[in-house]
């Protein structure tokens, strides 16, 4: 694929790629492991250890095929996605994809869209930080505890990026401990392992039947937890600052994809198997709910700190990922010249700070106007997801005839192929369409799909005045 797109790199033409400016400005300081446990620990949040509890209240047991179902979802469209990153690593990622296979609007749209909703998002992080660590300490005040996380992942992100990556590949394994941990506490409470319990069989999963809330919970279940997968999509973003880029997001992300599924799959699994579907505890916090029936003194502090220190990573990851993709779109002419500037550690340091400055004003929202313009701009980044992964597939679609042409002419295979092309990518959008007519017809998810489309027309209105304004020079 030969990029129009001046922050992509050239598509390589055998062996290791050799990124072409400016993205070679940045530094590849990025390693296979960093890669996989920032898709593992950007996918592993709030909404698995909080959110989970909302879903099997939904959907009751059958919350276990919504899981599957969106699981299976992400699945493919990261297959598709990873296809394209391996062979032409760049930090915009699906931005750059969508303009080679769209045109310049879409990669514009695309990268505005991921970007403010990104930006709404760190304010959200920060404020779930710092609510939950004045209630350890309520004489701090929550703004104090907000700008200490907003400084110390500035300074992190501005480090540079192998500094972020080791960081960030920290706060996920300790993720990734405590589920393991879980997984482990919880299969011992089901199978009567742990004093004074027996095995609990089917007996509470199948008291009110599999799907006591019909079909329509579990396609609800399928709306409130399908958007819980987000964040994986960071591999690709970093593939361009990563050590044999091709390699190593081929290598990230057939690892990830797997781990994350049976993460989600096998915790809701044993929170089905050993409390009522319905029992009050779930929906307040499911992984509480599992560790205080197992006896386990503390479990309510320890996995507070585990949500924290999910929050803090997710955030972390998140001001990387909005600071790349601003950096991405300046290079392109779609964004101001200043956010490529890069300082001497090779980091794009003013895309970098104009993220967290925008992160701390969402925390401001947050606090002055909950019910009015922050719960305004939330709902217009429910469902911005979706128009990511829609995108991703229309880009692979169209894009993987040329990156076989241009593979074949260099002598070489693809690094890695999407499935079954083009007939699984087709299933894939077919199977995206089926979530937005879902949300259609759902009165609170109606209003997220309405302020997206709101927000994707706007930024498309912003692109068609810049684009006047370039032609008239």
């Amino acid at each position: 694929m030969t990029s129009t797109d001046p922050a992509a790199p050239a598509a390589p033409t055998g062996g290791d790629p050799t990124p072409t400016a400016p993205d070679a400005v940045l530094r590849h300081g990025l390693r296979t492991r960093h890669l996989t446990m920032m898709g593992l620990g950007s996918a592993i949040g709030a909404g698995l250890f909080l959110g989970s509890g909302v879903g099997i209240a939904t959907a009751g047991p059958a919350v276990l095929v919504s899981y599957a179902l969106a699981g299976v979802l992400v699945v493919l469209v990261m297959r598709m996605l990873a296809e394209m990153a391996s062979a032409v690593p760049s930090s915009g990622s699906f931005s750059v994809y969508a303009e080679e296979a769209l045109g310049r609007w879409a990669g514009f749209t695309l990268g505005w869209v991921y970007w403010f909703t990104i930006v709404m998002v760190l304010g959200v992080e920060v404020t779930g930080v710092a609510r939950i660590v004045t209630g350890w300490a309520p004489g701090v005040p929550q703004w104090a505890v907000a700008l200490v996380v907003v400084a110390l992942f500035a300074v992190v992100n501005l480090v540079g990026v192998r500094q972020f990556g080791e960081m960030e590949f920290w706060f996920a394994a300790i993720k990734v401990v405590a589920i393991v941990a879980f997984l482990v506490v919880g299969a011992a409470l089901a199978l009567g392992l742990l004093p004074g319990t027996d095995p609990v069989g089917t007996s509470v999963l199948l008291a009110d039947g599999f799907a006591p809330t019909g079909v329509a919970g579990v396609a609800a279940g399928l709306l409130v937890v399908v958007f819980a997968f987000g964040g994986i999509e960071i591999v690709t973003i970093a593939a361009a600052e990563a050590e044999e880029p091709q390699r190593a997001v081929a290598r990230a992300t057939r690892s990830i994809v797997w781990r994350i599924l049976l993460f989600y799959v096998g915790s809701v699994a044993l929170m089905v198997l050993v409390l009522p579907w319905d029992a009050p505890a779930l929906q307040e916090g499911p992984f509480v709910a599992v560790l205080d029936l197992a006896g386990l003194p503390g479990a309510a502090r320890l996995m507070e700190v585990v949500v924290v220190l999910a929050l803090l990573s997710a955030f972390n990851a998140n001001v990387y990922a909005t600071s790349r993709m601003a950096f991405s779109l300046a290079g392109r002419g779609d964004g101001p010249a200043a956010l490529r500037r890069v300082s001497r550690r090779d980091v794009p340091w003013v895309a970098v700070l104009v993220s967290v400055v925008l992160g701390l004003v969402a925390v401001a929202l947050n606090w002055l106007l909950p019910d009015a313009l922050l719960g305004i701009l939330l709902n217009a980044v429910g469902a911005s997801l979706l128009v990511v992964w829609i995108l991703v597939a229309v880009a692979q679609l169209r894009l993987r005839p040329r990156l076989e042409a241009e593979a074949r002419a260099a002598g070489r295979p693809l690094e890695l192929r999407m499935w079954l092309y083009p007939w699984l990518t087709w299933a894939t959008l077919v199977a995206l369409a089926g979530v937005v007519v879902l949300m259609a017809t759902d009165a609170a998810a109606r209003s997220q799909l309405l302020a997206t489309a709101g927000l994707v027309a706007v930024v498309v209105a912003v692109y068609g005045v810049t684009a006047v304004v370039r032609r008239r020079r």
